[in-house]
């Protein structure tokens, strides 16, 4: 039955999105069939038009087709990008230019008001106001002028030279006189402008403009730009309209129309544009003292986008605080016991009968906590040294986990020597175990691997053992990818890359979950994970993915899989990185504030969605399988994943730089898209360290890959329309507001440093004026902030200001870099290996692959050629001897299904010379021709003795050891009384129960057939 809490009691994922087409299947974002000609492959052909394939094929020496066409695209992904980055240029700076001018933008704060009672003595001359207190009359106007009222009428004044143009030559208006009687003021009374202020003692007022209110603007007055123009002496003087003329056909317009903003009537030509200067200038009373309809526009657009951006800043500040300190803090609690779910295993596998026994191998191991859930320890190599391998093995090791619930799962990336040492990689791995001496000398074992062409067949062994460290026996097993025969010639066998790695796990424990066909590489891993846990591998249910340059601390483990028990909805999890070597260069330096706040700002954040969209893959925890009911699911063993993620084939560009540049975040991609209803999280208590790139060049081709790869998935999860929330306030939305971010990042340095001389240059005298100032704080030193809530280390905030200080290199050099080699797929400077000159990927193969050289069978196959081999073995050394005749029987024709089924019990062999047998008098094969005698009496009464019944100890030490179980009885009582109910049952005790992980041998009559073995 379900068990209380199983949705976790901290974050709930709620049904928020109803809408059917919510719902709808996710696409495959590889798709097997592509069509020739898309929308894509169009618009990036025409926009590289200029560059004919011959042109690519003779100087960009790119012969291949789809090279030419990954450029193409890669050209295309360019414009686009300088689309996107003109277009927020353009927002931010010169929207305000084209719909309200620096003329516009003045408010009455820096005007003098018409008609305002408190101007006594202020006139207006070409919009500017004068001082007539202190004035002189020569010639006296016959009225009082009201304040602020426009004089430029009475003064005879020089035509400007915005009115010289040639392109509005012949255009009335322009060089019309206006000083003829009859333009209603008696022509020009006070004469030429410039000598009647000096004589009359007019004083400027510091350049201020007359301001005017919409209710003032009327009888021949209009608005272009934002300032007032006074056309009643023009309009006096010419009586109406000159036909053709379409400046004076503007005019009269405007000067009829009720609506007095006349800006975009000028602006429908460039002539026009042309001559709305000329009459600001010559026909000017002033400005308006309100915003115009342009500038109300762009003053709305402001405050919202203002409001936006800061609410997001604001809102993911104050969600990732409150992440850190309350929902993460009730995840990594220990989980009690009513959270503690029993183990899962396929019930339906033909090495399970009704309860799983596990009664293998005698380990030496200790017993685990109930709440230890069987963990892969994942740790893949390339061209590490051993300083580096062996530290994160023994990090891994020492974690407070015990060693009989994890498993350290080693994989070598080929024969290979990285730069530098001394040994090859795989000799580095397993010198670190201390090999079992049954598996001292493996054989190659054929996989499938991620790779095109004859590529596809791989080969590797695994070497199974146990690492030592202080008083840790762990479990370990080394895979070696050590390449086919035709190969070992090539300069790094067996290579296929990280995600190929990943991919035998993955494929592996999906083959075991539901026993599908292995390749011989999956049967032989299954045996040695048997022999060394002592429990067959579907047990298993979560992963952990270390990078070989990665230090976990030691409660880390236990931290992640607290998170994994206390919350059934998590599929996947990442803790902390922090950097190992952050003085070694300034390289370092400036990435110390980074990793920083990628982690408690934005996987913070985003973990509240519970959809963190990259999980680093030096350090995340996967599912396996999630419980459910009574049953589990596939998570990260689903079929789906495992196909699309171990695609071969890739074509385009799009493709290339999800699968071959950034794994981790394409697993991660996947993970949401398949199960959007699940959750991705990040916990800051789970810490570990790692190497970041000391030199520039390093850093530069480890940023390129990962700037080109966080593009391409952004731009596969903004499709995703079932994550978790609403409009503004959902993960798509945020995911969207990234990718426009990640984007722009070039042309946000430089918006950055504009608004940091504004914000010097800017006089303070209005509230509108504090809100970039505001927004530029709030950016730049938010982060400080969370720093000391977070941590309260104040060395973090000196971090800060050395990050400041390089956001040039973040924001600009990077990715400018990065967007120009979209079609490169290498990993460049990032992993060097001993006498490599250029890295082309993993990508490409040649040749033919021949599908007949890696075997497909079913367990039930390779273990019944097994029992084969080891009844032909038997009876050979039957005939050998003489105290016994074994009767031969050839049945390899017929080796046929298994007699005993899934519903009868099966047990583990626990010699290699005794294969499983029936508890009938007879061992017999179903269709075979003859029937296999029986073993020689004194053969069983000496395996009888090895199945001796072991007493374990009560779990004292466990924190469950006294704790009330919720079927009434202690946990060792209810162990107890399962044992002796089993031995009255005829049954052998080391069956499953609901809270027995831990099995004991246990020897049955005799064996059956059909289960996995152990090897000594």
């Amino acid at each position: 039955m379900p068990v209380r809490g199983e949705r976790g009691a901290t974050l709930r994922r709620g049904r928020t999105l109803v809408r059917s087409e919510r719902r709808q299947e996710q696409a495959p974002m590889i798709k097997k069939e592509k069509r020739k000609l898309t929308p894509w492959v169009i618009y990036s052909r025409i926009i590289s038009f200029w560059a004919p394939s011959i042109l690519l094929t003779k100087l960009g020496k790119m012969p291949d087709p789809n090279m030419q066409q990954a450029w193409r695209e890669k050209i295309a992904l360019v414009s686009l990008i300088i689309l996107v980055c003109a277009i927020v240029v353009y927002l931010t700076i010169f929207l305000a230019m084209t719909f309200c001018p620096e003329s516009a933008a003045k408010t009455q704060y820096d005007v003098v008001q018409f008609n305002d009672s408190s101007q006594v003595g202020m006139i207006g001359i070409l919009g500017g106001a004068f001082s007539t207190l202190e004035a002189t009359w020569k010639v006296r106007l016959g009225f009082t002028p009201l304040p602020g009222q426009d004089l430029t009428p009475y003064f005879d004044v020089p035509l400007p030279d915005e009115c010289k143009a040639e392109s509005i030559q012949g255009l009335r208006a322009a060089t019309q006189n206006l000083c003829e009687p009859n333009n209603g003021n008696d022509g020009c009374p006070l004469g030429d402008k410039d000598t009647a202020i000096k004589e009359n003692n007019f004083k400027n007022e510091d350049e201020r403009p007359i301001g005017y209110d919409w209710d003032d603007v009327h009888n021949g007055y209009f608005v272009i730009n934002g300032y007032v123009v006074n056309l009643n002496p023009y309009l006096n003087t010419v009586g109406k309209a000159k036909d053709g003329d379409i400046l004076d056909e503007a005019i009269f317009s405007a000067a009829n129309s009720e609506k007095v903003d006349a800006t975009l009537l000028f602006q429908r030509t460039s002539q026009l544009k042309d001559a709305g200067k000329c009459l600001i200038k010559r026909y000017a009373a002033g400005v308006l003292a309100k915003d115009t309809p342009g500038c109300f526009a762009v003053n709305l657009f402001n405050y919202v986008a203002l409001a936006v951006i800061g609410g997001i800043v604001l809102t993911r500040f104050i969600m990732a605080v409150i992440f850190q300190y309350i929902l993460s803090w009730q995840l990594v609690k220990r989980p009690p016991r009513n959270k503690v779910r029993p183990l899962s295993y396929n019930a339906a596998a033909p090495w399970t009968g009704k309860k799983p026994q596990t009664g293998g191998a005698k380990s030496t191991l200790a017993k685990g906590d109930e709440d230890e859930l069987f963990t892969i320890m994942l740790v893949t190599c390339y061209s590490e040294g051993d300083e580096s391998i062996r530290g994160t093995c023994d990090s891994l090791c020492r974690t407070t986990f015990s060693d009989s619930r994890k498993l350290l799962f080693i994989v070598a990336d080929g024969i290979i020597k990285g730069s530098g040492n001394d040994r090859t990689t795989p000799d580095i791995c397993v010198d670190l175990i201390e090999q079992e001496e049954a598996f001292t000398d493996p054989q190659p074992c054929s996989y499938l691997a991620v790779a095109d062409g004859s590529k596809q067949h791989n080969m590797a062994k695994v070497y199974c053992g146990y690492y030592n460290i202080d008083n840790h026996r762990t479990p370990a097993m080394v895979v070696v990818k050590c390449g086919t025969p035709d190969e070992q010639s090539a300069a790094k066998p067996g290579n296929r890359g990280k995600r190929d790695s990943q991919m035998i796990l993955m494929n592996f424990f999906s083959r075991v979950l539901f026993n599908d066909r292995m390749v011989p590489l999956d049967y032989d891993l299954f045996r040695k994970v048997h022999h060394l846990m002592g429990v067959t591998p579907d047990l298993f249910e979560i992963v952990l993915m270390v990078d070989a340059d990665t230090k976990v601390h030691e409660d880390s483990l236990r931290l992640l899989v607290n998170c994994m028990n206390n919350d059934q909805l998590i599929m996947g999890l990442c803790g902390e990185t922090k950097i190992a070597n952050k003085r070694d260069s300034w390289v370092t330096a400036i990435q110390v504030f980074e990793y920083y706040i990628s982690h408690h700002l934005s996987k913070a954040f985003e973990s509240v969605f519970g959809g963190v969209t990259c999980l680093p893959g030096c350090f995340c925890m996967y599912r396996l399988k999630a419980r459910k009911g009574d049953d589990w699911v596939p998570i990260l063993t689903k079929p789906e994943i495992c196909t699309e993620y171990s695609q071969n084939v890739v074509k385009t560009l799009h493709e290339k730089n999800l699968l071959l540049l950034g794994e981790d975040r394409f697993l991660t991609t996947l993970m949401l898209r398949n199960f959007p209803s699940r959750k991705m999280m990040f916990m800051p208590q789970a810490t570990c360290k790692t190497l970041v790139p000391d030199e520039f060049k390093v850093l530069l081709s480890q940023r390129r890959r990962w700037i080109n790869s966080t593009v391409h998935n952004l731009l596969e999860l903004v499709l995703v329309r079932n994550l978790c929330g609403t409009f503004c306030l959902s993960m798509q939305f945020s995911i969207f507001l990234d990718l426009v971010g990640t984007v722009a990042l070039p042309v946000a340095i430089v918006l950055t440093y504009i608004l940091i001389v504004r914000a010097c240059t800017t006089s303070y005298n209005s509230v509108t004026a504090y809100l970039p100032l505001a927004m530029l704080i709030m950016v730049l030193f938010l982060p400080g902030l969370l720093i000391m809530i977070t941590t309260r280390k104040w060395v973090y905030v000196l971090w800060m200001f050395v990050y400041l200080l390089a956001l040039p290199v973040w924001n600009l050099v990077l990715p400018t870099y990065a967007y120009w080699h979209f079609d490169d797929f290498s990993w460049g400077e990032t992993r060097k290996v001993h006498g490599e000159t250029k890295d082309t990927g993993h990508g490409d193969g040649g040749g033919t692959f021949d599908a007949g050289s890696v075997p497909l069978k079913r367990w039930e196959d390779y273990e019944r050629k097994r029992l084969r081999s080891i009844r032909r073995k038997e009876r050979k050394e039957a005939d050998d001897s003489s105290s016994y005749q074994m009767p031969m029987v050839d049945d390899s024709a017929n080796a046929g299904l298994l007699k005993n089924s899934v519903e009868d019990s099966m047990y583990y062999e626990s010699h290699p010379g005794y294969s499983f047998m029936g508890d009938t008098a007879s061992n017999s094969v179903e269709g075979s021709s003859g029937t296999l005698g029986n073993y020689h009496p004194q053969q069983q009464q000496q395996q009888q003795q090895q199945y001796e019944l072991q007493s374990y100890p009560t779990m004292n030490n466990s924190m469950y050891g006294a704790e009330p179980d919720p079927y009434g009885a202690s946990y060792a009582d209810y162990s107890a009384q399962q044992q002796q109910q089993q031995h009255q049952d005829g049954v052998p005790y080391g069956a499953y129960d609901d809270y027995a992980y831990d099995q004991q041998a246990a020897a049955p009559p005799r064996q059956r057939p059909g289960g996995p073995r152990d090897f000594h």
